[in-house]
């Protein structure tokens, strides 16, 4: 009988961390394409309303990126 419960119980792991996908909870996002003199400020301030320093924050934090500096033609992906 426990044979059994560990038995389902594995299989249930193992498809719930097949079928299980990271959520945004807000869609994909924009994807944009950075140029030439774009910085992250001026992004944020062009794609969002309100406070700058929150939109430049989850820009990078949705990007994984490690510094400020952008290159021209980097892909963003804009939360």
């Amino acid at each position: 009988m426990f044979g059994k419960v560990l038995l389902i119980t594995a299989l249930a792991l193992i498809t719930w961390a097949v079928v299980a996908r990271a959520s945004e909870g807000a869609g994909q996002g924009l994807r944009y394409t950075v140029k030439p003199g774009d910085t992250l400020w001026s992004i944020a301030a062009a794609h969002y309303s309100g406070d700058p320093r929150d939109a430049v924050y989850r820009i990078d934090r949705r990007n994984h990126l490690g510094t400020s500096l952008l290159r021209p033609g980097q892909k963003l992906v804009l939360p």
